[in-house]
C-alpha cells in the first residue's frame, strides 16, 4: 500500500542531501518553531515529520545544535532545551511572534492574515469535537473579539 514504510523510504530516501545543502539547520529550525526541545526531542520530531523513514543521528544533531547557538539562531534554556532566538525565526521567514511571513507578500498583510485564519478555522473544523470540546471557552472569547472587530467596522 502507499502509506506503508517501503513508500515511506522512497520518498525521504533524498533527506540525507538536506546536509550537503544545509537542510539540516532549516529542518532543525522548524522543529524549534513548533517548541522548544532537547536534541533527542528534535531527532524525534524529526523522525515523526518524515513518517517514520528518517531519523538523524546524534552526530548530525549535536555538532548542528552547537553551531546554530554559535550563530545565535537558537539558544539553549536552563532546562537543556534549546529554542530559537528571533534571528533564528528570521532565518526560517518567521517574525517575534511566531507567525510566518508570507514568502510573496513580505511580513503578513491583512489579506494574507485573514486567509491565514480561514485555514486554521478549517482546520478546527476537522479535529474530532471530543479533542476540542475542553477548548470551547477559549473558541468563545476568540468569536467575542472577532464578533468585536467586525462591529467596530460599521462605526
Amino acid at each position: 500500500m502507499w502509506w506503508d514504510k517501503d513508500w515511506n523510504k522512497s520518498m525521504f530516501k533524498n533527506i540525507n542531501k538536506l546536509r550537503r545543502w544545509g537542510g539540516m539547520r532549516y529542518v532543525v529550525l522548524y522543529a524549534l518553531s513548533e517548541s522548544p526541545k532537547n536534541g533527542a526531542e528534535i531527532m524525534e520530531t524529526v523522525e515523526r515529520m518524515s513518517m517514520g523513514a528518517w531519523r538523524p543521528s546524534p552526530g548530525s544533531i549535536y555538532p548542528l545544535l552547537s553551531q546554530l547557538t554559535e550563530e545565535a539562531m537558537i539558544r539553549r534554556r536552563d532546562d537543556q532545551r534549546y529554542e530559537l532566538t528571533s534571528l533564528g525565526m528570521e532565518e526560517i521567514g518567521m517574525h517575534g511572534h511566531g507567525h510566518r511571513y508570507h514568502s510573496d507578500q513580505g511580513p503578513y498583510t491583512i489579506e494574507g492574515t485573514l486567509s491565514e485564519l480561514e485555514s486554521y478555522i478549517s482546520y478546527l473544523e476537522d479535529v474530532p469535537k471530543d479533542r476540542l470540546s475542553s477548548q470551547a471557552d477559549r473558541l468563545g472569547r476568540i468569536s467575542e473579539r472577532l464578533q468585536g472587530l467586525k462591529e467596530s467596522l460599521k462605526r
